[in-house]
């Protein structure tokens, strides 16, 4: 009888052991979970103060002009141009191109007007994307923001310096979306920039997109222009 009164307790005791060190576990397990949840809301509350409060803008590497054109056929060409703002910053930059309403964007754009015959313009040409009309809910929004982002994060690199800016032209028979360049005669700058577009607008290798100069445009005598380069 001693010895099994004796198993008894040494029994109780392992359980009471086993109990001790399972509750244990669980106050150190709640503490741990406590100690992150904690974490986690200090984590929240400075996020949020950093959102909320005064915050650093990113700076872009040059100053850009968003313009729009009001066709309004009584009037010049020119005196439809209108600019919209100008904005150096990537928090400016996606608070204006949200509104969707710039067909333009130049930069370094004091003084400098979207046109051929500016002076930063003159000499240079355009990779030029043509869209279908029934393109234009599927593809027209996508190519044209990642064309603004290829000009504003300088997405070709070292050439990048002979990006002058980008239109989008909406009309019945098609769209059209062009990257303007500062000299349409310096080949190898001209054909990376259309090989670096080609790619971020993800083309297939097959389609093929030309490379026009202002001046033939401006000399045409037809509708088509013949294009100075092709990749």
């Amino acid at each position: 009888f001693g010895k099994a009164l004796n198993a008894k307790k040494k029994k109780k005791k392992r359980i009471n052991d086993q109990f001790s060190c399972c509750f244990e576990s669980v106050i150190i397990e709640f503490a741990i979970v406590k100690i992150v949840i904690s974490f986690q809301n200090h984590h929240f509350k400075r996020r949020s103060e950093v959102i909320n409060g005064p915050y650093m803008k990113h700076p872009l590497q040059n100053r850009w002009g968003l313009w729009f054109y009001k066709n309004d056929k009584s009037k010049m060409w020119q005196d439809n141009l209108r600019l919209i703002t100008k904005f150096d910053t990537a928090e400016d930059f996606w608070d204006h191109v949200k509104l969707k309403t710039a067909v333009m964007m130049q930069k370094n754009s004091d003084g400098i007007e979207p046109m051929w015959e500016d002076r930063s313009n003159k000499c240079g040409g355009r990779w030029l994307i043509t869209l279908a009309k029934q393109h234009r809910h599927t593809e027209l929004d996508h190519f044209w923001l990642e064309t603004l982002l290829c000009l504003i994060g300088e997405g070709f690199g070292s050439f990048s310096r002979d990006i002058c800016g980008s239109v989008i032209n909406i009309r019945a028979k098609g769209d059209k979306i062009a990257i303007w360049t500062s000299n349409a005669e310096n080949c190898e700058t001209v054909t990376y920039i259309g090989k670096k577009y080609k790619e971020s607008l993800g083309l297939p290798q097959k389609l093929v997109i030309g490379y026009q100069a202002h001046a033939d445009t401006a000399t045409k005598s037809n509708s088509i222009t013949k294009n100075k380069f092709v990749v």
